[in-house]
């Protein structure tokens, strides 16, 4: 008999938008929690539409709403707290990613909810956290990153600050903090029947996480100019290389056995004690360039020394070791990933596609006792768009 999913018999109810809180609520409903998107019938979540025509959702919509049930919910209206309300009785977790006071102001607040439900872990995503002069300010991953100190820290020396194409704050913050918290939250619940108020901020979390950074500051005094540090470019044995085709090869020969066997390779023996020497850089530049990175890429193959291309992210895609790992589902014309873990008995699968605007309305609204007339009487009075 297969096991049920680990995350079975959780229920979430999602108010987030975007990417942070549906990228968190996709981990747990991949791994079997129960997730309402909750979507408000004026503007719902705005990646619905991002870069796609009138009334059609986009793929990065679907991307990060699988396996989640949809309903279309005015909070504005005392019908539809009343509602939320109800189905917050029974959830496990609320998520929500609006700025600080705004889920106070629409009277489900965490006191409100915990008050129906002392159990409820209560997660609030935000950028810069509950409290602080900055609370209450707007802000995108590029802008969290420049508080953390990592976007000065980013890119290569004397030259700008390089803004990555994967959304770090967002990501580690905004998603796996969240989900991390939201987690233990619930464990501890099951346990005592108290739950928790959840109080992300996706500054907080890139900045948790600059160790290399903090590392320097606490040897040297202060940090290294960007393009510098011994992660950052700075070393021979720990960069990026331009090869002749103008493709790259990255280079991380850090542990000495390493160094030796690709100096070894490049046909530079002599190269191997000067591994923490920043004028090599250039040296081995010129070499790099001489040859297209495939051919590069094939000579160090056999060679176990941390030395590998630089892949498109279609070439990603359909890398034997990806491919090998099941990381990637072509579905319907849509690309996406599976999750980024694997356990024992455990067989992912899209259980169901991103929903349409309500698309669970009723549904959900049944399983939580409404008759069909109450049903029928909320979607006149406007409380469920």
């Amino acid at each position: 008999m297969s096991r049920p999913l680990p995350l079975a018999g959780v229920r979430i109810l999602d108010l987030t938008r975007l990417l942070p809180g549906p990228v968190a609520t996709l981990h747990l409903a991949d791994l079997g929690a129960e997730v309402i998107k909750i979507e408000d019938p004026q503007i719902g979540d705005y990646a619905r539409t991002l870069g796609t025509g009138q009334g059609e959702d986009s793929a990065y919509f679907r991307m990060i709403n699988r396996n989640k049930q949809g309903l279309c919910l005015d909070l504005k209206k005392p019908e539809g707290v009343e509602i939320f309300l109800r189905l917050a009785r029974d959830a496990d977790v609320v998520v929500e990613s609006f700025r600080p006071g705004v889920m106070d102001k629409l009277g489900v607040g965490y006191d409100r909810v915990a008050a129906v439900n002392p159990r409820i872990a209560y997660c609030a995503i935000s950028g810069y956290g509950q409290d602080g002069p900055y609370r209450d300010l707007a802000g995108h991953d590029i802008n969290y990153l420049g508080y953390a100190g990592v976007l000065d820290q980013i890119g290569t020396e004397g030259d700008k600050p390089a803004i990555p194409n994967f959304q770090i704050a967002d990501l580690l913050g905004g998603a796996l903090t969240a989900a991390m918290g939201i987690l233990a939250a619930v464990l501890e619940a099951r346990t005592t029947g108290r739950g928790r108020f959840i109080d992300v901020s996706m500054t907080d979390s890139v900045l948790a996480h600059t160790y290399f950074a903090m590392l320097r500051l606490n040897d040297a005094g202060q940090s290294s100019p960007r393009g510098t540090d011994l992660l950052s470019g700075g070393l021979p044995c720990y960069a990026t290389y331009r090869c002749a085709d103008g493709k790259y090869m990255a280079v991380g020969a850090l542990e000495s056995k390493f160094w030796k066997t690709c100096c070894q390779v490049l046909g530079k023996p002599e190269w191997v004690k000067r591994q923490w020497d920043a004028a090599l850089r250039d040296e081995m530049a010129g070499l790099f360039a001489d040859r297209n990175r495939d051919a590069w890429a094939a000579q160090f193959e056999a060679m176990d020394c941390c030395v590998t291309p630089v892949l498109s992210p279609e070439e990603a895609l359909n890398n034997e070791q990806i491919a090998a790992r099941g990381m990637v589902l072509r579905d319907e014309g849509l690309t996406q990933f599976a999750p980024p873990l694997k356990m024992s008995d455990f067989d992912f699968a899209v259980r169901q596609a991103a929903p349409r605007v309500g698309e669970h309305n009723t549904s959900i609204l049944a399983a939580a006792g409404y008759t069909a007339d109450e049903i029928g009487q909320l979607r006149a009075s406007g409380a469920l768009g």
